[in-house]
């Protein structure tokens, strides 16, 4: 077997192309137009078909034609008697004899859920309620009231 002794950069030098056939063959990125995003600036034509120009600040997508969520919701295992405690502190809720009265509302939440349990008595003032959660405050002894339905009175 024949071994190349040489290397082929050597054989190359005095040549223009250096292998590469035509000069205009091997001329670099210019003869590709570029790598990646090249091209897309102001001069017409440059602009790549799909690619949307992020610097003139347009939007991404498109908006949903559903209503957006009004809050979030909480659990009914969140009303501890420590967490309570703290909601009365803060003016969140009021204490009525045995009974705590939370609004929702005003925890920036709008609906109660059913995950955990309480074993405190709690009059809870939402927009919506699970039926899950509306069972383990009853169970209690306390009562939900729909904050909608009870601030609307309905007209005649």
């Amino acid at each position: 077997m024949v071994v190349n002794r040489k290397r082929k950069v050597s054989r190359y030098r005095g040549s223009n192309t250096n292998g590469g056939g035509s000069s205009k063959k091997r001329r670099g990125s210019g003869s590709r137009g570029g790598f990646g995003r090249a091209g897309t600036g102001k001069r017409a034509g440059q602009k790549k078909a799909g690619l949307k120009d992020f610097r003139l600040g347009r939007a991404k997508g498109f908006l949903p034609r559903r209503g957006t969520v009004k809050g979030e919701g909480i659990n009914v295992g969140e009303f501890t008697s420590k967490t309570i405690a703290t909601f009365v502190e803060s003016g969140v809720a009021v204490k009525e004899g045995t009974v705590y009265v939370i609004e929702l509302s005003k925890l920036g939440c709008h609906k109660l859920l059913g995950t955990g349990a309480t074993d405190l008595k709690l009059k809870i003032i939402a927009d919506e309620v699970s039926a899950g959660a509306e069972e383990k405050v009853k169970a209690t002894g306390g009562e939900v009231v729909l904050g909608k339905k009870a601030s609307t009175p309905k007209a005649e």
